[in-house]
């Protein structure tokens, strides 16, 4: 997007106003001055590649012609993340960058069509295969000889893994399996890049041998010839079709007609499958979590990264844009100034911090956890798993009501592709189901609350759960801090886990078998498992922000968005406050009248709070948002591209108006 030559006067006297160094917030937030550094030399390599410039806004292409648009980006892409791996350049933050964050959605604005390659394929086969596998097929997955991604969900399961049709059946006379998709409903469907794409891919199939099932194995299975990419025999495959986003992601469909492939083919690190057929069982089943867990590690991040761009967006354009009067003797003010404006966007500039610090925690455990597997230690995988679940749920579900209310934000100009939040929307929407659908995913945390709650004088372990130990008949006395607020949402949480064991063995004495009493009380389940979530987010951000070490200026404005995210995520749950602790109405009065004092703290620093996310105009990608402010001027800019600008007449006048104007004179 082309630069302005000066700046919107609103948005320089915005910054004026700030009262911290917002350079010392780019550097927290990046993990460092270096970092940031690094960060800056990424956006460049990347940005300013004329390769990867668009000649025509995607939203002008045809479906063809955007994925064929991304596959070009795409090989531009991994060839460049190539150069820097041959630089020594190569690390984690690279490939995070590019396949999910902002620099990555930033050159392919509707996806892309071989991130699962990276994301999912080459981490499968690190995961879960053997030392032989890995040797023969990970060199090939970096090099790019191979292009991979990881066929799980079928047309008629999804989130319900034990549920998958497509069977391997192993035939020990030939030492190999044969994969079969025995009805329609056992088509794989949305793998990304699965369409046109990939050439091979990581199939979750139900392993038979010996005429008995051994439940979900993974397979490595080539899909089309390597030199020609046409499917092989036995193979239909295909796109399915166009989506509210993700448009060139090219997610597909799979199906097999008895394909066979070597038995070294199935991914053998846990569970194997010896040369007579004969089946070895994991030492545990949860060894196959890594890379489930990996992704939603991954989503959270990316969840925060979405909402921090629509922010950003809603913010900026909130400080340009004037409507209205509050006064009707002055002059029209930036709607900014509207208290209910700030409600819209300061409590999202919080909850992506809360975000940021409980996805950094989140992938912190996450790499602890993973030496542990790696040494056979197990004992912290189930709180990383049920905290992984509730987060991605949480997070998913915040961010995209929080950008859809950025959108909103801004009026009728936010609706306008251009504004680039509609579809930043359906990216971050997508998260809600992908990856575990998030009412599954709180019913799988809850089994590790009702859990932990059957054991709760025994959690030293667990730390995310510790406060199930605590006595719920000890009130502590309301008071306005964000002490006090961890304090009932824990009690909340607590209550309702309590609540819904009570209920469940209340329905197993009347003669309900588990599963029924599960499913009967799974509204409360679902209950207990987000509040647990939404306790442990601000509990995160206040430990976070108590420990950090930055100067008083900025720790006065970080401790502004801890206690405004904890008073918005109790005035949320009010009627649960009500419920189980000891608030009266007037506490809550009190708490409301707290959120508007930090509404109007937070004002002059607004600014630059979302200058200091130091996202480029190209990342942010919005006539709305850009950092010189002048949004009229691209927004007209952004209308002379339109196709149909391009000539005064459109052949429709001739075509079909004309006669139509001729007959009714």
């Amino acid at each position: 997007m082309k630069m302005s030559k000066s700046t919107n006067p609103d948005l320089e006297a915005e910054r004026k106003k700030c009262t911290f160094n917002t350079l010392e917030l780019t550097h927290l937030l990046d993990g460092g001055a270096q970092r940031t550094e690094e960060r800056h030399s990424r956006e460049s390599f990347f940005l300013e590649d004329p390769e990867l410039q668009s000649k025509v806004p995607l939203e002008y292409l045809s479906h063809k012609e955007k994925y064929e648009e991304a596959v070009r980006k795409a090989c531009i892409i991994f060839r460049k993340v190539q150069e820097l791996q041959s630089q020594g350049r190569g690390g984690m933050d690279n490939f995070r960058e590019i396949l999910g964050g902002q620099l990555g959605s930033a050159i392919l604005k509707d996806g892309n069509p071989l991130t699962l390659h990276y994301v999912m394929f080459i981490p499968t086969l690190m995961g879960q295969g053997t030392i032989e596998q890995q040797a023969e097929w990970i060199q090939k997955a970096w090099n790019c000889d191979i292009i991979g991604t990881y066929a799980q969900t079928e047309l008629g399961h999804g989130t319900f893994i034990r549920g998958l049709e497509t069977t391997a059946t192993y035939d020990a006379s030939k030492e190999e399996f044969v994969l079969h998709s025995p009805t329609l409903t056992s088509y794989k469907w949305w793998p990304g890049g699965l369409g046109h794409s990939a050439n091979y891919a990581v199939v979750l199939a139900q392993l038979y041998t010996k005429g008995k099932c051994y439940g979900i194995h993974p397979f490595i299975v080539q899909l089309r010839d390597e030199e020609t990419h046409e499917p092989l025999s036995g193979i239909k495959i295909g796109e399915i079709g166009c989506k509210l986003g993700m448009n060139s992601t090219n997610n597909g469909y799979l199906g097999f007609d008895r394909v066979r492939i070597p038995r070294t083919n199935m991914l053998m690190k846990n569970s194997q499958v010896l040369s007579d057929g004969t089946y070895v069982k994991s030492p545990s089943s949860k060894l196959t979590y890594g890379t489930m867990i990996f992704v939603r590690v991954v989503i959270v991040q990316d969840a925060a990264h979405y909402l921090r761009k629509a922010v950003t967006i809603a913010t900026r354009y909130s400080a340009v844009r004037h409507q209205s009067q509050i006064k009707p003797d002055q002059p029209e003010p930036q709607i900014i100034d509207f208290v209910s404006q700030q409600y819209k966007l300061f409590p999202h500039i919080a909850t992506y911090f809360a975000f940021q610090y409980s996805g950094t925690w989140l992938w912190d455990v996450y790499n602890n956890v993973t030496s542990e597997l790696e040494a056979g230690q197990l004992e912290s995988l189930p709180e990383l798993h049920a905290v992984a679940c509730c987060l991605k749920a949480v997070s998913s579900a915040d961010a995209a009501q929080g950008v859809e209310i950025c959108r909103l934000a801004c009026g009728g100009h936010g609706y306008m592709t251009s504004s680039n939040l509609p579809s930043t929307y359906g990216l971050v929407t997508a998260m809600c189901t992908y990856e575990g659908e998030n009412t599954v995913l709180f019913l799988q945390t809850a089994r590790f609350l009702v859990k932990s709650w059957q054991n709760r004088n025994n959690l030293q372990k667990f730390t995310t759960v510790r406060y199930l130990g605590n006595d719920l008949n000890r009130n502590r006395p309301f008071e306005r801090s964000v002490e006090w607020i961890i304090y009932a949402l824990q009690q909340t949480a607590a209550r309702k886990i309590e609540l819904a064991s009570r209920h469940i063995n209340e329905r197993m004495s009347k003669g309900k078998a588990y599963e029924d009493a599960w499913n009967e009380t799974s509204i409360e389940l679902v209950a207990a498992a987000e509040a647990h979530c939404r306790s442990f987010i601000v509990e995160t951000f206040y430990n976070t922000v108590n420990n950090l070490n930055v100067s008083k200026e900025l720790k006065v404005v970080l401790v502004q968005l801890l206690n405004l995210y904890g008073v918005y995520t109790a005035l949320r749950l009010t009627g649960d406050l009500l419920r189980f602790t000891t608030i009266t109405g007037n506490d809550i009065e009190t708490l409301q009248a707290w959120l508007e004092e930090l509404l109007a703290l937070i004002r002059p620093n607004a600014i630059g709070i979302v200058d200091s996310f130091d996202i480029r105009d190209e990342v942010l990608g919005s006539t709305l948002g850009a950092f010189d402010g002048n949004v009229y001027e691209r927004l007209f800019e952004e209308a002379s591209k339109s196709p149909l600008n391009s000539e005064p007449v459109n052949k429709s006048f001739k075509l079909y108006l004309k006669p139509f104007l001729k007959a009714n004179l």
